[in-house]
C-alpha cells in the first residue's frame, strides 16, 4: 500500500526540526490514506536517526550513506531520492521548505515528471486523495491543490506543523545510491556564526525595520532577543538593502519565510512583501508609532509607540518573567 516518503534533512549530525515536523504531518496523513511513512536520509546519517525520526512517527528510515553524497549535491541527492520514490511508489514525497528542500524538491519532481506544491501550510484527505493548502499572491489568499498524477511532491513551511513525540525507534534500512554522475562537487561549506539561531527555526523572532533609524540602534533588537534566550533576530528588506543587517536575517517575499510561535515586529510598517514572509506566525506583536501602519492589520497585539521607548521596557519585562520562571 502506497505511503509517504519524507526527506529528512540533517545539519551538524542531527535531523533538522523542520524535517521532524514534516515526518509527523506525514504520519497523520498516512493514518488516513493507509500505508507507512519512510524517512530518507542521504549522505552522512546521524547516529540517532532511527530514534529521532521514529519518535516523530516514521515507520522506517531509509539510509543512503554513499561517500559521493557526503556533501549536499542537488543533482546527486535528487537522483538517489527519485530511485527510492520509484521503488516505494509513495502517494506523496515531502520536503521541508528550507533552502535545501526548496532546491531539492523541484529536482525530484522533474525526474518523476510531476509538479510541486510549494510552501504548504496545511493538508487534508478527501475522497482518498491528498490535498495541499498553500499561500498565493504574497500571502493574501490561499489555494487548495491536488496532484493530477499519482504522486504529490510538496514542501512544508517550517514551524507550521506540529512535531509529535509519540513513536518508537524506527528501523534503519541501508539503501544503495546506485550510479550517480555528479556534474559538480561541493568542496566546502562556509557555516554561519556558531550559536546563531536561524530565523526559520527559532520559536521567537524579533525583527526590526527602518524605524530603528540606523545600525547603531540594532542593539535594542538584539537585547530583546537575548532576553528571551531562544529568539532569533530578523530584518525587513529595507534594513538589509541599507546594509544594516546580513541577508540571512531578511524576512519577507525575497528573504526567508518564518512561522515562529511569537513574532515581534519593531519599527516595521508592514509592506505586503514583508507580510508574506511572517503572516503565518502564531502570535504577532507589532510596535510602531504610526497607528495606520499596515502591520497592525495582521498583528494579534499592537503597541502604538516609539520603539526607542517601548523596546527597553519590554526587554526588562521579559527578563523579569524569565527570572521568575
Amino acid at each position: 500500500m502506497p505511503g509517504i516518503l519524507v526527506y529528512a534533512e540533517t545539519k551538524n549530525g542531527a535531523v533538522r526540526k523542520a524535517s521532524l515536523e514534516a515526518v509527523s504531518e506525514a504520519a497523520r496523513l498516512a493514518a488516513q490514506l493507509g500505508g507507512n511513512v519512510t524517512a530518507v536520509c542521504v549522505g552522512s546519517i546521524p547516529t540517532n536517526a532511527g530514534d529521532a525520526l521514529g519518535r516523530a512517527e516514521a515507520s522506517e528510515v531509509a539510509a543512503i550513506a554513499d561517500p559521493k553524497l557526503a556533501m549536499y549535491s542537488g543533482d546527486g541527492y535528487a537522483v538517489a531520492i527519485h530511485r527510492l520514490v520509484a521503488e516505494k511508489q509513495p502517494s506523496a514525497c515531502f520536503f521541508s521548505a528550507t533552502s535545501q528542500g526548496k532546491d531539492l524538491a523541484p529536482r525530484v519532481a522533474v525526474l518523476a515528471n510531476v509538479g510541486v506544491a510549494s510552501d504548504c501550510v496545511g493538508f487534508a484527505v478527501e475522497g482518498g486523495r491528498l490535498r495541499a493548502r498553500r499561500p498565493v499572491y504574497a500571502g493574501k489568499a490561499t489555494i487548495t491543490v491536488e496532484a493530477a498524477a499519482a504522486l504529490l511532491v510538496a514542501t512544508l513551511r517550517p514551524n507550521v506543523f506540529a512535531e509529535t513525540n509519540n513513536g518508537q525507534a524506527a528501523p534503519v534500512v541501508a539503501k544503495a545510491a546506485g550510479e550517480i554522475d555528479l556534474k559538480a562537487v561541493v568542496k566546502e561549506v562556509l557555516a554561519a556564526v556558531a550559536g546563531k539561531l536561524d530565523v526559520t527555526e527559532a520559536p521567537v523572532v524579533v525583527s526590526g525595520g527602518r524605524g530603528l533609524k540606523g545600525p547603531e540602534n540594532w542593539h535594542l533588537i538584539e537585547s530583546l532577543a537575548a532576553a528571551f534566550g531562544n529568539a532569533a533576530t530578523g530584518a525587513s528588506r529595507a534594513v538589509v538593502d541599507a546594509g544594516w543587517r546580513p541577508h540571512d536575517e531578511q524576512v519577507g517575499q525575497t528573504g526567508k519565510t518564518v512561522a515562529p510561535t511569537l513574532y515581534i515586529a519593531c519599527g516595521i510598517s508592514g509592506a505586503i512583501q514583508h507580510l508574506a514572509g511572517m503572516s503565518s506566525s502564531r502570535v504577532i506583536v507589532a510596535i510602531n508609532k504610526d497607528p495606520e501602519a499596515p502591520i497592525f492589520k495582521v498583528a494579534d497585539y499592537g503597541i502604538v509607540g516609539d520603539v526607542f521607548e517601548v523596546l527597553p521596557v519590554l526587554t526588562e519585562a521579559v527578563k523579569k518573567l524569565k527570572a521568575a520562571s
